[in-house]
């Protein structure tokens, strides 16, 4: 039941998210812009549920689980094709906290994943956005430093089975000759299938990080 609400939660804030892009005007300014690296001025007050400091530690929690198995299967990959896959909001980057036309990485997992793209790994992302944000995600992800080999978004269909949408991206991955080391999400959704090694889960506190 949890599994199946959270997974409509994200497919309402993902859309949600795209109508409010749309509706920003493109000279918007906003406090993460001029705040420093780091600094919790940009956060908006629909964040006020969850601390973002303690976000932050339990993030490089798993990111810190996660490094260590990453560099431990490169070292005997051979000529096999690795892979990782990230989700976006509140994974890849810290969409909760950040105005989502203007939102840095997840600075652990951006390092993961430059860490994992230094050795041989293909970097992909599935995600809830829909189709049409299927460049500005692209253009957001490559300007917060992510190495993207990939990116999957949603057709409208697809955001009433986010869980079945992620799995089928992931076998469609496999099926292009890769091997999924690693997948790092922060909801049930993103994990829910299967086709990964090993699954990294970041906190959703009871899916109030959709």
């Amino acid at each position: 039941m949890h599994a199946c609400t959270t997974t409509t939660r994200r497919a309402a804030a993902a859309l949600t998210a795209a109508i409010a892009l749309v509706a920003v005007p493109a000279t918007a300014a906003t406090a993460a812009e001029t705040a420093p690296a780091g600094a919790t001025t940009a956060v908006n007050a629909s964040s006020a549920g969850v601390d973002y400091t303690t976000w932050k530690q339990d993030v490089a929690a798993v990111v810190a689980e996660a490094r260590p198995w990453i560099e431990a299967r490169t070292a005997s990959a051979g000529t096999e094709k690795q892979a990782i896959v990230l989700d976006i909001d509140n994974t890849a980057l810290e969409t909760y906290f950040h105005p989502f036309w203007n939102t840095p990485a997840v600075a652990d997992v951006r390092d993961l994943a430059r860490y994992a793209d230094s050795r041989g790994v293909a970097v992909f992302f599935v995600t809830a956005r829909p189709g049409f944000l299927s460049s500005f995600t692209d253009s957001s992800l490559k300007q917060a430093g992510y190495p993207v080999d990939g990116l999957y978004t949603t057709e409208l269909v697809d955001l009433f089975q986010v869980s079945a949408y992620k799995t089928e991206k992931r076998a469609e991955i496999e099926a292009k000759g890769y091997k999924i080391i690693a997948n790092i999400g922060n909801s049930d959704s993103d994990f829910v299938g299967g086709h990964a090694e090993r699954a990294f889960k970041l906190p959703d506190y009871n899916g109030q990080l959709v």
